[in-house]
């Protein structure tokens, strides 16, 4: 009997290492969006140092053979028999999927401050200038589930004495957990009404109102990046946008392509690696939007994350032009030579999510 087990396990094995050597090489985990380790440089230094053994390594496992499927079993066992509160620092409550955003990581907020003053102190101390904060789904899920989570009021008071220069926006009260995707880390658009009418009102612009949108439904089902790095069979989100006429007016320019693109990208919603990308394109370095019929010619900046996407078409109305900036992708020394800083409304929009892992700013 032991015998037999050792056979059908080495055979087992066996069928699962000619998969692994026979099966072409992925280059994108589509579940978890991220890229797969490739075959390892051979090298008789690689070997040596054992470069080779650690990149093998990572081959295999990013390449092993039904992996997703795997992947789902783990997650089962861990939630299901172990019990475990959380997988791949995921973790489920309310029917929602939330990332493990703890400790407080008081070297990234103090890198962020760090850049936020630089850009203040280069192009900024002529504006008015606010900031928000956008809660991520912890702030509302965490305490009451058993998790760890987040000193959000530690966090905010670093920020506004890091920022005496920027007024503060508390957007904590006009969101909640269902304003969020159960399976993505974003807010929904369609919930975003009263946040935006409290930027609005920081601003001191016309707040928006939900009956001046239609509130259209993409075909595609939104699986976001907590169900893939979960592991778990969950049902999919429905993704929205907002469309007025006042938004199919405006025209959006990409400075990283050149082009003039629209305020939803209908296409990448349809077939992206993320449909969050149908809001202004996705990940973009430097946006402005143009609405020919804002009442004059009022200018606002806002230096934002990806919530920022979906946020700032609500925001739009009385604005002339709108730019959008992300530091993480365009170093604050270079700005000038893109945008003029005159005397312009300014929102910097950041995530907790970003704060607490903000190295990526330049």
């Amino acid at each position: 009997m032991k015998k037999r087990s050792t056979i059908t396990l080495i055979a087992l094995w066996g069928i699962l290492a000619f998969f692994a050597w026979l099966s072409p090489s992925k280059d994108i985990s589509e579940a978890e969006r991220r890229p797969l380790a490739g075959w390892p440089k051979v090298s008789a230094q690689a070997i040596l140092t054992g470069k080779f053994q650690e990149d093998f390594e990572d081959y295999a496992l990013d390449q092993f053979p039904f992996r997703d499927g795997f992947r789902r079993l783990k997650a089962g066992f861990h939630f299901g028999l172990l019990r475990q509160k959380d997988n791949n620092g995921i973790y489920l409550a309310d029917g929602y999927a939330v990332g493990q955003e703890y400790p407080l990581n008081e070297a990234s907020v103090d890198h962020f401050l760090e850049k936020m003053n630089t850009l203040h102190e280069k192009y900024l101390t002529g504006c008015s200038i606010a900031m928000a904060i956008v809660p991520d789904k912890g702030y509302y899920l965490a305490r009451d589930s058993g998790q760890l989570y987040l000193n959000y009021d530690a966090l905010k008071t670093r920020i506004a004495q890091g920022m005496p220069w920027a007024d503060p926006i508390d957007l904590t009260d006009s969101l909640s957990a269902q304003d969020y995707y159960r399976t993505d880390t974003h807010w929904r658009q369609e919930a975003l009404i009263p946040a935006a009418g409290k930027i609005a009102q920081a601003l001191g612009v016309t707040e928006p109102q939900l009956e001046d949108y239609t509130v259209t439904t993409l075909d595609r089902p939104f699986y976001g990046v907590y169900y893939g790095q979960a592991a778990l069979p969950m049902e999919p989100d429905a993704l929205k946008i907002l469309e007025s006429p006042l938004l199919d007016g405006c025209r959006v320019y990409d400075y990283e392509t050149g082009e003039t693109i629209s305020v939803y990208d209908r296409e990448k919603g349809e077939t992206a690696r993320d449909p969050y990308d149908v809001y202004l394109s996705g990940s973009k370095s430097l946006l402005t939007i143009e609405n020919p019929n804002a009442p004059g010619d009022r200018e606002l900046i806002v230096f934002r994350d990806s919530f920022g996407s979906s946020m700032v078409p609500l925001l739009v109305q009385d604005y002339s032009q709108v730019t959008l900036i992300d530091v993480r992708y365009l170093r604050i020394d270079l700005l000038d030579r893109f945008v003029d800083f005159t005397d312009q409304d300014v929102l910097l929009l950041y995530s907790t999510l970003v704060l607490n892992q903000s190295f990526s700013i330049q």
